[in-house]
């Protein structure tokens, strides 16, 4: 990959110096940000794309961008390059590509280590970061590996062995033929970096978010891959190392809405990372029956406390993550369920501090605790108390109730930070369950003292994009469908709850405080603007085209302060401080994909600038105004026209 890479600076340098830099408007390199509309001023190539198809083929699918303003890099999900492209924001060149073993630019010879350590009375670094183990009871290849600590037995993921290194994404066809194209269980995928600049989050498709220690990472003309910290199960991953790998979830995906148990709980996707107490969102699911999970990565990002704190171990540190055991004849069964066999493995990362599943499942609407089951173990009623003791299910699997939440384990000490339970005491993940709003009336149904008529299950769609609420402390989340009704969502706010340690000396986990209607709109994101203003992104629903909209909301009473329509069909939007507007990708317009603006000032609409086809992803660097924009093969790329390019976006 490096040669490739110097290569492409090489020539849009030459590129650069060929067409000059000025401060008149259409500059086609450097931009200005008086004087007129916005223009793409230059396009970036990505590393390790071509017009002639495998490997590495064109730049058709990608996910999250995101900017990180402190070294002027933009990270943005290559699901063809099967790695993360790091853009430079000032000039505007590709200068890596974080990687695993199984990727396309260079088989993995820049991919990135796992965190190791030298285990006492050895001089040989082992890894101490565990894989991840299917339900099926085979490695996941999409992650790290590790030898047991103290011992010289390694763990081996097949393909491709013990060899210190991050396994991957699964890429845009999740080990099928590069035509299907399957989201759900595709990545890399929603991705975010902390506030100063080290630490890099990914969502993966194997259901786990993996962690990266950006301080590792050089640039220049050698550059070098990021140490990864942690690899975090969040659910079951679907088989993709099984003899007929994703065969039978790739078909279930063709009208049968990946109901198959070989999908697990289908990728992380969308995630927030809470600056201020270290606590990262992320969300599973979509678009079946998803669910949020929070993540306490004080340890890690700080890279203090016990070895198990500082990488998230899980609870038997000396194991493989663990989600469910395999009972006689090959059936799986979670210890949620009352067939789960007594020798049943439940081995979870030890720093998550809860899960919300929105599943249409819950605990008793009394407030007790005599839970009314269903034949597979799962509450029928609608909406689980704040400290209800009912292990969460898998909700792809109900014969897999154990995933990474689920049930009891003895064990060692949580490593959350927030609190811990004696060594030997049972150990249970909190967690609660939706949906929100009443399906009757159409109100919040509280998960602190349910009442009224908060029952009948409801499978919303699909969450959307979610971001702290520094004013509260709280997460405002997108739900694409509260109801059973296509034209209404929500945006939902929870409250991560750790102050609350009456749950057995540790947090009692994070509950759905409030939810806000948001009507005619899918709620696909959220951002946050001045103040307490949030701009909501809309985006059609489900074969419904919604007119264009977007909703700017108050972040704490959810009252709408402006609806905006000249601009709609969005997936990712941006808060740029730099000039104080937001910036949206609207790949859906009903006139064709554009960027659009909005001037988070007086929330007036500004402009739409045409880009290519599902552009759907944007980032902002605050330091020159300039947008991001991952375009797909077409015209606005120039002479990167047939493989895919970023396009940069200035105001002229």
């Amino acid at each position: 990959m490096r040669p490739r890479i110097l290569l492409t600076i090489f020539l849009t340098a030459l590129f650069v110096l060929a067409s000059g830099c000025g401060t008149v408007k259409n500059c086609p390199v450097c931009g200005t940000t008086t004087g007129g509309g916005y223009t793409n001023i230059v396009v970036v190539p990505v590393p390790e794309h071509n017009a002639t198809g495998e490997p590495g083929g064109g730049f058709t699918s990608f996910d999250i961008s995101w900017v990180d303003p402190n070294r002027h890099l933009d990270y943005i999900s290559d699901r063809i390059g099967l790695d993360v492209a790091v853009i430079d924001t000032v000039n505007n060149i590709a200068v890596n590509a974080i990687q695993g073993v199984n990727s396309i630019a260079d088989a993995g010879n820049n991919a990135s280590l796992c965190a190791q350590m030298v285990p006492a009375g050895s001089t040989t670094p082992v890894d101490i970061i565990p894989p991840i183990v299917s339900v099926y009871g085979n490695f996941t290849r999409f992650g790290c590996r590790t030898s047991v600590p103290g011992t010289t037995e390694p763990f081996h993921l097949p393909g491709f062995g013990a060899n210190s290194k991050f396994g991957g994404w699964p890429g845009a066809q999740c080990c099928a033929s590069r035509g299907n194209g399957i989201n759900p269980m595709s990545g890399p995928d929603g991705l975010e970096v902390s506030a100063d600049g080290n630490i890099l989050f990914v969502a993966n498709g194997s259901a786990s978010v993996d962690v990266f220690d950006l301080s590792t990472m050089t640039l220049g003309p050698n550059p070098t891959a990021p140490t990864v910290l942690a690899t975090i199960p969040t659910g079951v991953s679907g088989d993709y190392d099984g003899v007929d790998q994703l065969s039978a979830c790739l078909t279930s995906w063709n009208g049968e809405a990946g109901s198959s148990a070989e999908c697990g709980d289908d990728r992380a996707d969308e995630m927030s990372y809470d600056n201020v107490h270290q606590v990262l969102a992320i969300i599973n699911g979509d678009p079946g029956l998803p669910f949020i999970t929070f993540i306490d990565m004080s340890h890690i990002v700080s890279k203090t406390g016990t070895l198990a704190q500082q990488h998230c171990l899980p609870l038997d540190p000396t194991t493989p993550y663990g989600p469910a055991a395999t009972a006689t004849g090959g059936a799986t069964l979670g210890q949620g369920s009352s067939n789960s066999p007594s020798t049943a493995s439940f081995n979870p990362p030890s720093c998550i501090i809860g899960q919300i599943y929105y599943d249409g499942a819950g605990g008793s609407t009394s407030g007790g605790l005599g839970l009314t089951v269903n034949s597979n173990g799962v509450p029928t009623s609608q909406v689980d108390e704040v400290n209800g003791t009912f292990p969460c299910p898998d909700p792809s699997n109900p014969l897999a109730m154990g995933g990474v939440s689920g049930s009891p384990a003895t064990g060692a000490l949580l490593g959350n930070g927030i609190g811990t339970r004696p060594s030997g005491a049972t150990y249970s993940i909190p967690c609660h369950h939706g949906p929100i709003l009443d399906q009757s009336a159409g109100t919040f149904c509280s998960q602190s003292a349910p009442a009224g008529t908060c029952a009948g299950a409801i499978s919303p769609a699909g969450l959307g994009g979610m971001v702290w609420n520094p004013n509260t402390g709280h997460l405002l989340l997108t739900n694409e469908n509260s109801i059973g009704i296509t034209s209404v969502g929500s945006v939902d706010e929870i409250d991560p709850n750790l102050a609350d340690t009456s749950c057995g000396g540790v947090s009692c986990g994070p509950y759905v405080k409030n939810s806000f209607p948001i009507l005619n709109c899918m709620p696909t994101a959220i951002a946050q603007g001045p103040g307490n203003n949030f701009l909501v992104g809309c985006a059609d629903h489900d074969g419904t085209a919604f007119p264009p909209n977007e909703y700017v909301i108050d972040g704490t009473a959810g009252t709408i302060i402006t609806e905006i329509t000249n601009v709609g069909g969005v997936d990712e939007i941006w808060y740029n401080p730099g000039d104080n507007r937001y910036y949206l990708a609207a790949r859906d317009m009903p006139t064709g994909p554009v960027m659009g603006v909005i001037d988070a000032k007086t929330n007036q609409w500004l402009v739409n600038v045409t880009t290519n086809s599902n552009s759907h992803s944007i980032a902002v660097d605050p330091s020159n105004n300039h947008a991001f924009v991952p375009l797909q093969p077409g015209g606005i790329c120039g002479s990167s026209n047939t493989q895919g390019c970023v396009g940069v976006y200035a105001e002229q």
